[in-house]
């Protein structure tokens, strides 16, 4: 799954630079702010890129002795990263489109622009539909808050498209300058949404209440376990860890009882792969935290009929 995910990385990458040139030259020759913010966004677009490559060749390195979890969370900080770069330039952005609307200044060389614009779409497009494979296999976080400010690209380049028409072919003056407004605000929306997940994964959210459900229900078929308690869930990168107490027969043996974590453990593991999965034994009532309303006392009793 790493290599998928770097992968990806390796693609935006490449999509970067190609876009990122084609639009420097765009720029130059049209003078438009909405092509020159395109083109920021562009450059953001690869330096974000690069930090989503290091994040999750770092995020794939195994568990060492510092870090016995592992590095998964490496990809959170480099989708914060993103974020930051991406409200950097969306403020760079609003100021120069502000500057141009008072300046009054038009652009010129509109079907540059607008062919260049063209060929973004298509490349981004191809991009994401491959981003979007790659995280259904991998769940990166990273590579989620990468394929976020590409497809914002598809917005921004239909933009400049509009922007350069009616500029030029309109005469609506400030056309231009109004579509780097937009963009700029469309940006710092898409930094926003890129953090949600990050930080999330970064205070250690529990998972969808349908995802712990369905855990539990896998739990629930196993007719030794008498019930289940404390269940704390987290994701980190690619990787998920899940923790919780059972109840078992106080009369069962420890032979016995480890038969039947190490049979739970195997059917969780086909159920949910990748998913470090840890199980305290205890016998039939043990609550180690009476009066602790988020150890959740029985879970079993909600799946059985």
């Amino acid at each position: 799954m790493s290599n998928l995910a770097r992968r990806a990385a390796l693609a935006s990458v490449a999509s970067a630079i190609l876009l990122g040139s084609l639009k420097a030259y765009a720029a130059w020759r049209t003078g438009s702010v909405a092509v020159l913010a395109s083109l920021a966004d562009s450059v953001l677009d690869l330096v974000a890129s690069l930090v989503t490559l290091a994040g999750v060749h770092w995020a794939a390195q195994p568990a060492d002795d510092d870090h016995r979890f592992g590095h998964g969370k490496a990809e959170a900080l480099a989708a914060l990263f993103q974020v930051g770069v991406i409200a950097i330039s969306a403020f760079a952005i609003l100021l120069r489109a502000s500057q141009r609307l008072m300046d009054h200044v038009p652009s010129s060389d509109a079907e540059f622009g607008i062919g260049v614009s063209i060929i973004a779409i298509v490349v981004t497009l191809a991009l994401t539909r491959y981003q979007a494979s790659v995280i259904r296999r991998t769940g990166s976080i990273a590579i989620g808050a990468d394929r976020i400010h590409y497809q914002s690209d598809l917005f921004l380049n239909v933009a400049v498209i509009a922007a350069l028409a009616l500029d030029q072919y309109a005469g609506l003056a400030g056309a231009d300058a109004i579509f780097g407004i937009v963009i700029a605000f469309w940006l710092l929306f898409g930094a926003w949404r890129a953090s949600v997940d990050a930080i999330d994964q970064l205070m250690d959210k529990e998972w969808p209440e349908e995802k712990r459900q369905r855990f539990v229900e896998v739990a629930a078929r196993h007719p030794e376990l008498i019930g289940l308690h404390d269940l704390r869930t987290r994701t980190s990168g690619a990787k998920d860890f899940v923790q919780f107490h059972i109840w078992m027969d106080a009369e069962m043996t420890i032979a016995a009882s480890h038969d039947v974590v190490e049979k739970l453990e195997r059917e969780l593991a086909e159920e949910f792969p990748g998913t470090e999965v840890l199980i305290h034994v205890d016998p039939e009532g043990q609550v180690d935290q009476p009066g602790n309303a988020l150890a959740e006392t029985d879970l079993l009793k909600e799946t059985r009929p």
